[in-house]
């Protein structure tokens, strides 16, 4: 019979065995000839298992580590799987290898402030994504910091990169009229989505995501409630990637779309009754792959002998045609689902200054119309001092 508490036997071989729980709820066994030398051993297991706890205790964890507990942890039922693969993608190729790798593997001021540097530095890398970066990497520092000390200290280390925004790919007019009237010749009904994408502005995963269920007839009114995405299956069962809707990509990019006539009348008749709950690309209670819908754009482009352009070039060119029929930044910016006013000014700078020049012109014109005398000519009724 064990002794009460000590967990210590005597086996049917003669033999004393010892019982030790670790940590993590398992057992470790140690074995001897004596009741007093299994429990010397067990003794000097239980100091060690409580030596190594009171170190890790009193150890700093490295920063790598940091990231990777963070990326594992409860962050992936909080976003979307499209955020998450972008966090998973950034943290994997370029925080956490850069800290195993980097001699200060510890989140100090200091290192952040060479991390920054290097990534900064980085001419693989756009200015546009050095910006994503940066912004996922002060998301990930905010959270592992919260509890510091250093929390301010640290995340103001966090310099953002100047990052111009590259001139965006529009189809000219008469581009746009030649893809408009490839698509109204083909028999494949889901060429009209380009359509749909040319007259809205909305992106190609609120488009593969879109039911007829979500067109007002009456009203004239779409409503973008969903979007369309694939991304990597994180839980390592089945394909490498999911397809799956969602909610669009922020809350206000949850809007409703007024529609032209001209646009209703065309897919009025591609409306099945009954078929509310069906996807218009689809025409089934499946979404279609956007990566599918892109290379039916590329076969028009193709077709028409348009130069190639991504399809997120309808959208720009959509905003673009906005505003040369005047409408204003405030209006566009809601259409097209933006957080701010302030993107709207960033994305499309290059149509407010044609804009600008094309108004600045009206009024020379103006001037010129009305003005019969030498614009530059000194009348006597000025005078000198």
């Amino acid at each position: 019979m064990p002794r009460r508490g000590e967990n210590i036997y005597k086996r049917r071989d003669g033999r004393w065995e010892g019982r030790i729980q670790k940590p993590n709820g398992k057992y470790q066994y140690v074995y001897a000839k004596t009741y007093k030398e299994v429990k010397k051993k067990k003794k000097i297991f239980q100091d060690c298992v409580k030596e190594t706890a009171k170190k890790r205790l009193y150890e700093v964890p490295c920063a790598s580590e940091l990231f990777e507990s963070w990326l594992e942890g409860g962050v992936f039922d909080r976003v979307k799987p499209s955020t998450y693969e972008s966090y998973y993608r950034c943290l994997k190729n370029y925080v956490i290898p850069y800290f195993k790798g980097s001699k200060e593997n510890q989140i100090t001021k200091l290192s952040i402030e060479q991390f920054v540097k290097y990534i900064h530095e980085n001419g693989a890398l756009s200015g546009t994504y050095k910006m994503k970066i940066m912004a996922i990497f002060k998301v990930a520092l905010k959270e592992i910091l919260k509890d510091s000390d250093s929390y301010e200290q640290i995340l103001n280390a966090v310099k953002m990169p100047r990052a111009k925004h590259p001139p965006v790919e529009v189809f000219s007019d008469r581009e746009q009229r030649q893809i408009e009237t490839e698509v109204l010749k083909m028999d494949d009904g889901r060429a009209f989505g380009v359509l749909i994408c040319f007259y809205t502005g909305i992106r190609l995963g609120e488009l593969c995501a879109l039911k007829w269920g979500n067109i007002n007839f009456e009203t004239k009114i779409m409503s973008i409630i969903e979007t369309v995405s694939r991304t990597k299956n994180f839980h390592g069962n089945g394909s490498k990637t999911l397809l799956a809707a969602g909610t669009p990509k922020s809350h206000h990019s949850i809007r409703e779309i007024p529609l032209p006539d001209f646009l209703l009348e065309i897919l009025r008749p591609l409306k099945n009754a009954g078929s509310e709950n069906n996807y218009i690309l689809s025409g089934s209670d499946r979404p279609i792959d956007p990566r599918t819908y892109q290379k039916l754009f590329k076969k028009i482009l193709k077709r028409t002998g348009v130069k190639d352009r991504k399809f997120h070039a309808i959208r720009h060119t959509f905003a673009t045609r906005m505003l040369e029929t005047g409408v204003d930044v405030k209006t566009l910016s809601e259409i097209l689902g933006h957080s701010s006013v302030i993107i709207t000014l960033k994305v499309y700078a290059h149509s407010q200054m044609e804009q600008k020049i094309a108004a600045i012109g009206k009024l020379n014109s103006l001037y010129l119309m009305h003005i019969d005398v030498d614009p530059f000519a000194v009348t006597g009724s000025v005078k000198h001092a």
